[in-house]
């Protein structure tokens, strides 16, 4: 990983009302500190610092800190914390931790996948990428910006894992054991086929109510039969 140069100036004032009030002027507070290092206020320009981190595509980034009201040269730093408005998501903090170049750290690094898995190209599968970052030790100017890992080879229900990814000068922190991609079969739908019963329609159930209306029709047509013979008989009867 490459120090990106980042000028920087002593902070005077310290607390949350200093904090805001350089942050209303365009200026965004921070601290420099290390093991062997006093711990050191710091203003930054809010739109060098917003550049720098926006370029990165590691939360971890190196730099060169020059203080300029300070003196010296250069002075090697990682930011390790960036703190961000929960509604803006605007910068309002950001540590640096100073330290040397000939010293191994330990930082996380994004891991990238890259082409395309034989699984998903040839049979339709899907890539799941489950590890998503390595914890690596390494001297600062070893730290890769991203790790690359490879998916080409993978077959359906074929995984890549931590100890499948090799890197010169770096010592692996994260478990070897931990899975990084896989391809799972692709997910079938099965198409329910209605039974005849299921199948009939709202319409064709109303088309057979018909037959218990006749069923109904017959029924009164007998009764009224019934009794119009009925009435006949009693009529016979009183003409006698």
């Amino acid at each position: 990983m490459k120090a990106v140069p980042l000028s920087v100036y002593k902070r005077q004032e310290t607390g949350k009302g200093a904090a805001r009030k350089l942050r209303a002027v365009g200026t965004i507070p921070g601290i420099l500190y290390g093991e062997h290092t006093a711990p050191l206020p710091l203003r930054l320009n809010r739109h060098q610092i917003t550049t720098v981190l926006h370029k990165s595509t590691s939360e971890h980034i190196l730099v060169d800190l020059t203080v300029d009201d300070g003196g010296g040269g250069p002075e090697m730093a990682l930011v390790r914390d960036v703190q961000h408005d929960p509604i803006t998501e605007e910068i309002l903090h950001v540590d640096f931790l100073h330290i040397s170049p000939t010293r191994k750290i330990r930082v996380t690094v994004p891991i990238r996948l890259t082409g395309i898995a034989d699984g998903v190209k040839n049979f339709g599968g899907i890539l799941q990428h489950i590890t998503r970052e390595l914890e690596i030790e390494s001297l600062p100017a070893d730290i890769p910006d991203m790790i690359n890992a490879d998916v080409t080879a993978l077959g359906i229900g074929g995984s890549l894992h931590i100890r499948d990814i090799q890197l010169e000068r770096i010592v692996v922190v994260t478990p070897g054991d931990r899975t990084v991609a896989s391809v799972v079969p692709p997910t079938v739908i099965k198409e329910v086929v209605p039974t005849a019963e299921a199948a009939a329609t709202p319409a064709e159930t109303a088309a057979g109510a018909p037959e218990v209306i006749t069923e109904k029709k017959e029924t009164e047509e007998a009764s009224e039969g019934a009794a119009e013979k009925k009435g006949k008989k009693e009529k016979g009867g009183k003409d006698k």
